[in-house]
């Protein structure tokens, strides 16, 4: 893989911590700031929308100018508003510093999801892919324990400083190591692109990319609440067992770089199904200690490795669309991301326990399976009659 690739998966994995470091600075911020909780927690809402409208009007906006001159001007925005955020005094300019930096953020994926793709080999686009969402897992891993650790030592400004810290060596990398030609040949114009964009295949693909990864945010997000009332450890261990989801997806989405790209339907079809088992069995085993550390472990490994491997295969269908695919995938990813959590947060305000956000990823996932398998359905029909209609007439 080519060492610009690795650049653009590290500022991912700034972005990354960016995006969920908040979840263990919201007291901290709230305090500081003189608003309350629930008001602090709009800064993660707020960046959830950015990221959804985000990307594919980024994507729009930037692919008439060079990948590189797009990359950088992202990155660039990106530091500056965390910088902005780290200095400011103002929870209404801290909120605006959220909403600039997910659009920001959801740009630069989209164009480094097509850029990264097109520096490899045409069958490498699942292992291509998997560089660059390694910086998201890695951020699940080492980025936000390390916020939150920073937050408790240093108060939560400093995760802003760090976050703009760990951009500047990926700016600079970029600036020396992406190429600094044409954002791609393009097929048609923008509405060309966007007419791409309707096919079936794909849109079916990124309804698929969105249920998986609403089913793996959903889980994550009450993680803490699933592991300390129902399997019974302290508080103490929670930043510990969100690292370990965020080791699995790491795995995960390592391993399916490997597969994507050479058998994706098996590899889909085999890891869709231990996924749902995975999180009915965790549903069922939660109060078992050992069973929810092996299927922190197992779920983190399944959602990351099939929701990557369905973003490669958007990227594979959406040859029609060649500079906006990265902004549809990106903001597919931020549906799910959008979704989940409110339907496992309406799971748990109607009483129905903290076992309920297992049962939600659960349904998600089984949704998804359906979908996948009557759209397999409907493409061997089809085929089928084509075959059909392309036979000769017997005289």
């Amino acid at each position: 893989m080519p060492f610009s690739l690795y650049m653009l998966g590290l500022a991912v994995f700034a972005q990354g911590t960016s995006e969920f470091m908040l979840s263990g600075l919201g007291p901290d911020i709230a305090a500081d700031l003189d608003v309350s909780l629930s008001t602090a927690g709009t800064l993660t809402s707020a960046f959830a929308v950015g990221m959804v409208i985000g990307a594919p009007a980024m994507a729009l906006l930037s692919r008439r100018r060079p990948r590189r001159t797009a990359l950088l001007g992202f990155l660039v925005a990106f530091l500056l508003v965390h910088v902005v955020g780290a200095l400011t005094s103002s929870f209404a300019v801290l909120l605006g510093t959220r909403v600039v930096g997910a659009l920001a953020n959801a740009g630069f994926l989209a164009v480094a999801l097509v850029a990264a793709v097109d520096m490899v080999e045409p069958n490498a686009k699942g292992r291509a892919t998997s560089v660059l969402l390694g910086g998201v897992t890695l951020a699940c891993v080492a980025g936000v324990p390390g916020g939150a650790l920073l937050g408790q030592f240093w108060g939560w400004r400093s995760a802003f400083w760090a976050v703009a810290l760990v951009s500047v060596p990926a700016l600079l990398a970029i600036l020396r190591s992406v190429p600094g030609g044409a954002s791609g040949t393009r097929v048609s114009g923008a509405r060309g692109e966007l007419r791409a964009l309707r096919e079936p295949r794909l849109v079916v693909t990124l309804l698929l990319g969105a249920l998986v990864n609403g089913a793996t945010f959903c889980t994550f997000t009450y993680l803490s609440p699933v592991i300390t009332e129902v399997s019974g450890f302290p508080e103490t261990r929670v930043p510990a067992l969100l690292a370990l989801f965020g080791a699995g997806s790491f795995i995960g989405v390592t391993v399916a770089g490997r597969f994507a790209d050479a058998r994706p339907v098996t590899f889909l079809l085999t890891g869709g199904v231990a996924l749902l088992a995975g999180w009915v069995l965790f549903a069922l085993t939660a109060q078992n200690a050992v069973a929810a550390v092996v299927l922190v472990l197992v779920q983190g490994a399944l959602s990351f490795g099939v929701g990557s491997a369905l973003i490669t295969r958007a990227l594979y269908a959406a040859t029609g669309a060649p500079t906006l695919s990265g902004g549809f995938a990106t903001a597919a990813l931020n549906v799910g991301a959008a979704i989940g959590p409110a339907g496992g947060g309406l799971a748990l305000a109607a009483g129905l326990g903290h076992r309920s956000p297992l049962w939600v990823s659960a349904l998600l996932v089984a949704l998804a399976l359906v979908a996948g398998v009557m759209a397999l359905g409907s493409v061997s029909r089809r085929g089928s009659r084509e075959a059909t209609a392309a036979a000769p007439v017997p005289r």
